[in-house]
């Protein structure tokens, strides 16, 4: 007996588990508008009321470039160095079990739950010149505390876990027969590594490092403690446009701000555009 299909206006229709079209996208711009769009609004706007010359010579001021070329370069050092450390620690957490690994994989997210003043406190005791370690840097002419060195140790210490929790679970994923498939051809470790494992976890490392790089960017508690804040030397954006607010300048501080969102933003659209262009070479 062959069943006789049902005219399309008749057909059960699966239940959503969300209301209609209209109503979900009117509280996803609801919700946009008032945490994201009005307060990037306000920020753009407010700068141009020193007008454009205006708002040229606050971001190229000296100390303003300073500042700014300081939090990128170390925000962009920061990163490259949690994707190598991160994908490592990722690695190690995945693929060996050892005494302790659950309390190190508990530790990664760390500094997700510590206030990032009290990062930047504990960084300065450990690292300062009279500090446990950083006296023994200091010993043979290295200061990290209170130099760009200390900024991107507590750059550094906040991001690794974006890194890590981003490529962690895409190594999970990862077939081991094709391993061992390239191992019975002849495949070295190293090539391995490199033919296999890394096309694999690469869009994942990259935008793990994307989102520790903008943490990085815009951190402030746990750096002001650590960096020495001398202007043109150790002093980092963010505080910039803590001192401009403190002098009453809100939209001297809202053009740094619009500055840094602007390169910020740039940055991550190239990052998320070669991540996207990895996915779909990947899928071919």
């Amino acid at each position: 007996m062959t069943s006789i299909p049902l005219p399309r206006r008749w057909r059960w229709k699966e239940p959503n588990v969300l209301p209609g079209f209209g109503l979900t996208f009117g509280f996803v711009v609801l919700y946009l508008s008032l945490f994201l769009l009005i307060p990037l609004a306000a920020l753009i706007v407010r700068p141009w009321e020193l007008g454009l010359d205006g708002f040229w010579r606050q971001i190229t001021t000296p100390r303003a470039l300073s500042a700014l070329q300081l939090s990128f370069y170390t925000a962009g050092v920061a990163a490259l160095i949690n994707s190598v450390m991160g994908l490592l620690l990722a690695w190690a957490l995945v693929r060996y079990d050892f005494p302790g690994k659950r309390i190190i994989d508990a530790l990664v997210d760390l500094p997700f739950a510590l206030p990032t003043a009290v990062a930047g406190i504990a960084l300065t005791a450990i690292y300062a010149p009279n500090g446990p370690i950083g006296s023994w840097f200091n010993d043979v002419g290295i200061r990290i505390a209170y130099t760009p060195i200390g900024i991107l140790l507590a750059l550094v210490f906040v991001g690794l876990p974006f890194v890590v929790r981003s490529v962690q679970p895409v190594l999970e994923d990862v077939d081991h027969e094709v391993e061992e498939a390239a191992e019975t051809l002849g495949a070295t470790p190293f090539q391995r590594a490199r033919l296999v494992i890394l096309p694999a976890v690469l869009p994942a490392l990259i935008s793990g490092a994307g989102l520790a790089f903008a943490r990085a960017v815009g951190e402030y508690g746990s750096v002001i403690f650590i960096a020495g804040n001398m202007p043109l030397k150790s002093e980092i954006a963010p505080l910039l446009i803590v001192i401009q607010l403190e002098q009453f300048n809100y939209a001297g501080a809202a053009a740094i701000g619009l500055a840094m969102l602007g390169l910020s933003f740039l940055i991550l659209l190239v990052m998320n555009g070669l991540q996207t262009l990895l996915l779909r070479r990947g899928r071919k």
